[in-house]
């Protein structure tokens, strides 16, 4: 097994399947994992084998380090297509999240005004009204929901506390299409147990959210990276292809990352 702890609290760039040249900002601890789910197949590893003994970076960490590195990208010529909160969990569980975007925003602005400012996020801190409004800032709000079965996500993204995935769809609704919703499409099984959501049964009350949602786009992908747990499989082409294709049929526009 081979998982990733990011650098924090600036990583990369990288080359990002979905986002293009990502400069990646880790508002998480550099040594382990600080998150709201414990997916299955989070490339990050399980959220008790890489438990933090730093903190999290303050908010004048994140702006020097940032600023520093744009600065160097600028000097370089290679300037990032995307600036992206992501890293080791969930950006979101920062208490100065919101301050922080409207950081980044303004040396975007300053230093690569080209570039998107997007936010990977899991979807649980969206009921804090200072989170859903920093998020209304950024660019590309990437948000996740990965069924609306609550028994697959307790079996797979594993939520802490309580998770209502109706009371999250209602406030993916509340940002009125300024919003990109994720979702995984895997096979394989757990612990003995199928964890395929590409049948029927997972995919068409998924669409019904979706439609529902009136997301700006979404983004489905599959596994690309080692899992923490064995046996998961990736989605096929020929199955991503049609539930892309199904999304599109409505409307909404659709990306497949295989």
């Amino acid at each position: 097994m081979s998982t990733i702890i990011y650098p924090s609290p600036i990583f990369g760039p990288v080359h990002s399947r979905r986002l293009g040249i990502s400069l990646g900002i880790n508002l998480l601890p550099a040594d382990g994992k600080v998150c709201s789910f414990d997916c299955i197949y989070c490339e990050c590893g399980f959220n008790e084998d890489h438990r933090p003994t730093l903190p999290m970076p303050t908010r004048q960490e994140v702006i020097e380090k940032l600023e520093a590195k744009l600065q160097q990208m600028v000097t370089d010529g290679q300037l990032p297509d995307v600036l992206t909160f992501a890293g080791n969990g969930e950006p979101t569980c920062h208490p100065h999240f919101a301050e922080i975007i409207d950081d980044v925003i303004r040396l975007r602005n300053q230093y690569c005004p080209q570039a998107k400012v997007s936010v990977l996020s899991n979807s649980t801190m969206i009921h804090r009204q200072q989170v859903h409004d920093a998020l209304m800032k950024v660019d590309n709000n990437i948000l996740k929901l990965d069924t609306v079965d609550p028994l697959y996500i307790n079996k797979v993204d594993h939520p802490n506390g309580t998770y209502d995935v109706a009371q999250i769809i209602d406030r993916l609704k509340a940002f009125n299409g300024h919003v990109i919703i994720q979702t995984m499409f895997m096979r394989g099984q757990c612990q003995g147990e199928s964890v395929d959501n590409t049948g029927e049964e997972y995919v068409a009350p998924w669409l019904e959210a979706v439609k529902a949602i009136k997301p700006q786009q979404v983004m489905i992908y599959t596994i690309d990276r080692e899992t923490p747990a064995q046996g998961l499989e990736k989605a096929t082409h020929e199955q991503l292809d049609t539930i892309r294709d199904r999304v599109i049929a409505t409307g909404i526009p659709c990306t497949a990352s295989y």
